[in-house]
Parts: C-alpha cells; structure tokens; sequence
C-alpha cells in the first residue's frame, strides 16, 4: 500500500517507521531539522518494542512529489488542521482514505468538508516522541489504533486498511460507532489534562486531594453530558471506568498537554477542552469546569512564543 504520513512528529514517524518495516511505500510529510534529517540519515526508532532503523525514507515537505496515495494517515497538531487541506490535496485522488488520528473529535469533520467521504474517524494511543531529529522515542505498551467509516458502514476500505495496519504488530480495531471510541476517549483526555495542566501536578497529588479528584470527576461527567446531548451512546459506566484507570496511573504520570506547558509548547487546549465547551453551547448543555479549563489554558497558550 502506499501511504503518506502528514504531521511526522513523535506518533506519525513511529507509525510511518512501522509501516516502512512491514514493507509498505511509506512517504513522510515532515519540516525543518527532522525533514532534513531523515532525508540525509533515514528514521531511527528507540522502543519498548524493539528498536529497528529505516536508513532510506522517502521524506519531503512538498506533497506535489508523492501524488496521489492509497491511505493518508494525518497526525499533525490540532491546532495545524485548519490550514494543512491544501497541503494535502496533492495526496488524495477518488481512491485515496483519509485517516485523521488527532485528539479531539471535530477533525473528521473538518476534513471532511475539503475531502468528503475519503475521510474516516481514528483514535491512537501511542507514546511516542521525536528526542532528536531524525530519531523517535516510542515508550509505551500501548499502542493501538481503532477507526471506522463516520456513519458507521461496514466498507471493504476498512479491512484492507485493517490488513495493512495489522502487519506493523499494532493493535488494530474496526468499529461501527467511532463517534463513541472518540468521545470516550476526549473524556478522559480532556478532564485530566484540564486539571493537570492547570494545576502543573501529576496524577499522585490530583488523585490524592479530595477536592481535585471531585473535581476530575466532575468533568469528566460534564463531557458525558455533552456527548449524550449529541446524540453519541457512551457505555453507562464510563465516568467509573475512568476514575479508576486514573486511580491505577503512576503517581508521576502526567498528561501530554501538562507536559507542553512545562516546555513552553503550543497546547491543544482549544481542540480538546474547547472543544466539549462549543458542543456545551450548541447542545444548551453548562459546562462550567472545561469553559474554566479552556479559558486559563488559552492565557498560557497566548504566552508561547
């Protein structure tokens, strides 16, 4: 199969270098310091999973030079998504998928104003960062992968694409209700980066305050709200759920997006917390805590320089 993976950061290289491995044409759409040097020294890959390199990559920031791919695997920042449609456009012919794996839920969406029914829905959950350029850091047991068509068919792209993904050693998953894989996951994602990132604490002392943990839960029973105004059928035991993979986290564990902060990186808080605050306001649904989660992450974000 031949893929472009756009956004090659920490998850897009890992996926992409996995691809590469199982002996799919796998182009990177990369930038900067990492885009030249993974087209003068190839992909270096350091994982709890084993390490492999791929010393020859196809790499370029100019879409035009790969054409027209069977699968577009787009992992860039949510907060690129809105100007990367032109970028892409080069990639995508009437056979081509589009699979977005970004946090949030409103991508597909996005996308698929620009690309219609070439774009699928896609959750991932990988650790995995570019340490240097050219070289990524892949850290986690986890790593998965579950998408389906946005209304929920059962198409042949699905399992070709599934055939595909599987051979990278990945857990991979078709599912007829996307819409739920994403919104459970923004609950989670959602409520314990907002409290993490406002309060710079790890999960040892959030889980540990009784007023902070009160205040976890809580929003993650805003986001169940929302969702269900929307019409999305999350499991009736998912806040319970939640709570209690926070409770078994390590007491250093941190969220992606405290870690931007502590950086001085861009923050997808607009993607994620903001996000369950605009489905809050079309649905008439309160969502007090996120709006608060929302509003003092975009303060720090407007510091970022």
């Amino acid at each position: 199969m031949k893929i472009a993976i756009v956004g090659a950061g920490g998850v897009g290289s890992y996926l992409g270098g996995l691809l590469a491995r199982a002996g799919h044409e796998v182009a990177f759409i990369a930038r900067g310091e990492h885009l030249r040097a993974l087209c003068a020294k190839g992909l270096k890959v350091r994982s709890v999973h084993g390490d492999f390199d791929i010393p020859h990559v196809i790499a370029t920031d100019d879409p035009h030079e790969i054409g027209a791919v069977d699968l577009t695997i787009c992992t860039v920042k949510t907060y690129d998504v809105g100007i990367i449609a032109d970028l892409m456009r080069p990639l995508i012919d009437p056979h081509t998928a589009v699979l977005p794996l970004q946090n949030g839920v409103e991508t597909p969406d996005r996308l698929a104003q620009h690309f219609g029914l070439a774009v699928l829905g896609g959750a991932v959950w990988i650790v995995s960062a570019v340490t240097e350029p050219g070289v990524i850091h892949q850290q986690s047991q986890f790593r998965r992968i579950v998408f389906g068509e946005l209304d929920g068919r059962d198409t042949p792209r699905l399992h070709t694409i599934h055939q595909a993904l599987e051979r990278t050693g990945a857990t991979i998953e078709i599912t007829s209700d996307i819409r739920k894989v994403l919104w459970t996951k923004l609950l989670f994602i959602a409520s314990f980066s907002g409290i993490s990132s406002v309060t710079r604490a790890p999960a040892g002392p959030v889980m540990n305050c009784a007023e902070s943990r009160l205040l976890l839960e809580r929003a993650m029973r805003e986001v169940e709200v929302v969702a269900r105004a929307k019409g999305v059928h999350l499991d009736p035991d998912v806040v319970e759920k939640n709570m209690d993979f926070c409770d078994k986290m390590a007491p250093d564990a941190t969220s992606s997006m405290q870690r931007d902060v502590a950086a001085g990186r861009r923050l997808e808080y607009d993607a994620v917390n903001g996000a369950i605050v605009r489905a809050g306001r079309e649905t008439s649904t309160p969502t007090p805590i996120h709006e608060f989660f929302w509003t003092c992450l975009k303060v720090v974000d407007s510091m970022v320089t």
